[in-house]
């Protein structure tokens, strides 16, 4: 506190930390110190850094921030659930909250997911789908089910499940030989030679589906528990479904008796333009991941959508058996539970999921209009996301990405860098002029980049 109070000014807004200590996840941390992007405060679609400078969120702060910021609807929820119960124990125990959550959460999910359990992140909550998905097959007599199929760049959080499912060799590459054995992986559905530019879904790729019915003849499909696919992968560079695809996935699963499994941690809560992306895309799945827009990225927190098949087949037995040996300390938490009803509230009382759809065709053409520009090879984009893919620089991948990424900081907008990739997913509550800017404020930064 002391190292805090002398590097601060008379505005505690500009007070400048001592960084030596905090180890930044998922960031070049000798890099970043050196030359810091410290926020400070935010409201609606603008965060404020450490030097007052106004910054546009193009990102929904990372992909959670669906109702803009600084809504007071939520922080009031806070406050007066804090103050009226701080915490309760969901283990033998348990609080209103909860169960209304809950029980909101059944109506916007697909017909037949009906239940939900409560985790504190989407790493969490991918994690318990996977248990959740061996538990269900072990109760139904067919135990032999115990692996997992996942998706070449696909993304599904930190654990060690999620990463044994999970496709980027980044995140796998260090831990390798403490991964999940059994996993095996779909292709990956990115094919720029095909499908450039394209608006929308690509039309391209459907044949990659396919591969899944070859994996189960190799690996039979008594033995195998769960097929986990984000419907459109994010963290990975706004990699789209093919027309098709996703259909295909569930025909093939359900035919041969293995669950599927939809991470929509990304997309859940109207980034598509509709509850779910398993909604938008007319597919339902087995279970559903979520965290993130949950609950606006107020409080930490996930939920895992379970259809009522899996559930009720985990619920035979004794009484006073525990069905599920699985949870977390703050499952269903109280005050998280008050930000999410909060934010499901603001959601339905803005209309926010039809908003986005009602902007999509205004973002698509305004993300397509950075076509032409330096090394821009490819643009993706559905509901209110897009992925600006460029050639890589001659210093190496990624670098190209992170300059453009820091010049748009620079100059008044957060945009997101995955590699070569530039995502914007702004919040639902986004104005069409700021589309222009954030847009502008990109091209911009790949034209000064080069």
């Amino acid at each position: 506190m002391s190292e805090l109070k002398q590097n601060s000014t008379s505005d505690p807004s500009q007070a400048r930390p001592n960084m030596e200590h905090f180890w930044m996840p998922f960031t070049a941390n000798k890099q970043f110190k050196a030359n810091p992007r410290l926020l400070v405060s935010a409201q609606g679609m603008y965060y404020t850094d450490v030097d007052g400078n106004k910054i546009l969120d193009a990102t929904a702060g990372l992909w959670c921030c669906n109702a803009g910021h600084g809504r007071q609807e939520i922080s009031q929820a806070v406050s007066q659930q804090i103050s009226q119960m701080d915490y309760a124990p969901s283990f033998q125990m348990g609080h209103p909250l909860a169960f209304e959550l809950a029980h909101k959460l059944s109506q916007l999910s697909p017909a037949g997911l009906d239940h939900v359990f409560f985790t504190n992140s989407g790493s969490e909550s991918v994690d318990t789908a996977l248990k959740m998905a061996l538990c269900y097959h072990r109760a139904n007599g067919q135990a032999t089910r115990t692996r997992f199929i996942g998706r070449e760049l696909g993304y599904h959080g930190v654990g060690f499940g999620g990463i044994s499912v999970g496709g980027i060799g980044n995140n796998r590459k260090t831990f390798s030989q403490q991964l999940l054995q059994g996993v095996d992986h779909l292709p990956h559905t990115l094919d720029i030679a095909n499908n450039a530019f394209s608006h929308g879904l690509p039309p391209h790729g459907l044949d990659k589906a396919e591969v899944l019915e070859q994996l189960i003849t190799l690996h039979g499909a008594e033995n195998i528990a769960a097929v986990i696919v984000e419907p459109m992968s994010g963290s990975a560079g706004v990699i789209l479904p093919p027309v098709g695809y996703l259909k295909r996935l569930r025909e093939i699963s359900q035919k041969h008796g293995i669950l599927l499994i939809f991470d929509e941690v990304i997309t859940g809560f109207g980034r598509l333009g509709a509850a779910f992306a398993s909604e938008r895309w007319q597919v339902t799945p087995d279970i559903i991941t979520t965290a993130k827009a949950i609950n606006n990225g107020a409080i930490p927190m996930g939920a895992v959508l379970v259809s009522n098949t899996i559930h009720d087949t985990c619920m035979h037995g004794p009484d006073e058996l525990i069905e599920f040996f699985h949870g977390y300390t703050y499952s269903g938490h109280p005050v998280a539970a008050a930000s999410a009803l909060a934010t499901l509230s603001i959601y339905e009382d803005e209309q926010l999921f039809e908003r986005a759809k009602g902007l999509e065709s205004y973002f698509e053409q305004a993300v397509h209009s950075l076509k032409g520009l330096p090394n821009v090879i490819d643009i993706r984009n559905t509901g209110l996301v897009a992925g600006i893919q460029l050639a890589p620089s001659d210093k190496g991948v990624g670098k190209r990405g992170y300059a453009i990424f820091d010049h748009c900081f620079r100059h008044g907008a957060l945009v997101r860098a995955t590699a070569d990739i530039i995502a914007l997913s702004p919040p639902l509550i986004v104005e069409k002029s700021q589309i222009d800017d954030m847009v502008n404020q990109l091209a911009d930064a790949i034209n000064a980049v080069g």
